[in-house]
């Protein structure tokens, strides 16, 4: 059972980043790509249905965490306490800014609330990046400063940054989880733009394609770095895969989806640009876990072991209760979802007369 929930919280994750990604993603062409009301107000109405819902997913994972891997949950949520605090006010920015936006008919309000919009979008991809890059680095656990642990060996504390090199007590933030970070950062707005091109036509669609364009020949050979800046980090990361070579499959369709995605904007094929950008996300998520597997957060010291399914796992009895309501809550959520996307479909519309002036 501790395999198939590790399954579960991976693939529920990689369902969130998929979804809020194009959120977070569309944030961050609505700062830097939206130069006016219009290309706004399409920036909005593209996600305007779906981000609240998407957000369901993080809360699903966290609760799929809480009850399965109960000691990862404690550890990690006291560990990263800042940054994790950091996640929610930019959370609940967004989702402030998006309903505040159209509250008042001022310019400056508007402005105002667009740039806190992208700006807390950014952030985000940023600290979510940052964090799959600590999963990947492993943290202090135990705390352990010459040879002697400050708390117990399953729990930590990460300042949010220290010299921003590797050493025996890493901040939340250095040079490798920065990396992770911008790759988040170029990922979902490529992501995000992808789904603006699908739900958008006219000269504003093609202006996202030419920004997506730019952004992929950032993040290419930021990918192509970041493997071996994760064998220089971690080397245990490539072990399943030099024991089961098979597995090899994944990460290289994430990177083909990644190859692809030039090909599919230039014959401007929208949705199997989409489709690409979702593939290399979680081609790249899943591969993270393949690396991992067993482990879910690794140790950077000798004295503390790494937490992993079997340690930081629920009792049986408890795994198997929780199944049969896993089951029950993923049929009413996938229903909606398909609902949803089901009577949104489509381009959306403005009213062309209302933004002559802008």
């Amino acid at each position: 059972m501790e395999t198939f929930w590790f399954v579960v919280l991976a693939a529920m994750f990689a369902v969130y980043v998929v979804l809020d990604g194009f959120d977070f993603g569309a944030g961050i062409v609505h700062l830097l790509v939206a130069k006016n009301e219009r290309q706004r107000r399409i920036t909005l109405r593209s996600i305007g249905p779906f981000w609240d819902g998407n957000e369901v997913w993080l809360i699903a994972g966290g609760g799929v965490l809480f009850f399965a891997f109960p000691l990862l949950y404690a550890s990690a949520f006291s560990g990263f306490y800042l940054a994790l605090i950091m996640v929610l006010w930019l959370l609940m920015l967004r989702g402030v800014s998006l309903e505040l936006r159209n509250h008042i008919a001022s310019d400056m309000w508007k402005q105002v609330w667009d740039f806190l919009f992208g700006v807390s979008s950014l952030l985000l991809a940023l600290l979510f990046g940052a964090a799959l890059g600590n999963v990947v680095r492993g943290v202090n656990l135990g705390g352990v400063a010459a040879g002697e642990a400050q708390y117990e060996l399953t729990y930590f504390f990460a300042p949010l940054w220290t010299n921003f090199l590797p050493g025996d007590n890493p901040g939340t933030l250095d040079w490798f989880t920065v990396l992770m970070g911008v790759i988040a950062v170029l990922t979902l707005a490529i992501h995000g733009g992808n789904w603006i091109v699908l739900k958008s036509e006219g000269a504003f669609q093609e202006t996202v394609r030419g920004f997506i364009k730019r952004l992929w020949w950032g993040l290419l050979p930021l990918v192509l770095l970041s493997i071996g800046a994760i064998y220089l980090i971690r080397p245990a990361m490539f072990d399943n895969y030099l024991a089961q070579p098979l597995w090899a499959v994944v990460p290289l369709a994430g990177l083909g989806a990644l190859l692809s995605l030039p090909y599919w904007i230039g014959r401007k094929a929208e949705l199997p640009a989409f489709v690409a950008s979702s593939a290399f996300i979680v081609m790249m998520l899943l591969s993270t876990a393949i690396g991992l597997f067993p482990v879910m957060l690794p140790s950077t010291n000798a004295l503390s072991p790494d937490i992993t399914i079997y340690n930081a796992a629920n009792t049986a009895y408890g795994l198997n209760i929780a199944l049969r309501w896993w089951i029950l809550a993923l049929v009413l959520v996938c229903g909606y979802f398909f609902y949803v996307h089901r009577i949104f479909r489509g381009k959306i519309a403005l009213d062309d007369q209302i933004y002559e002036s802008h």
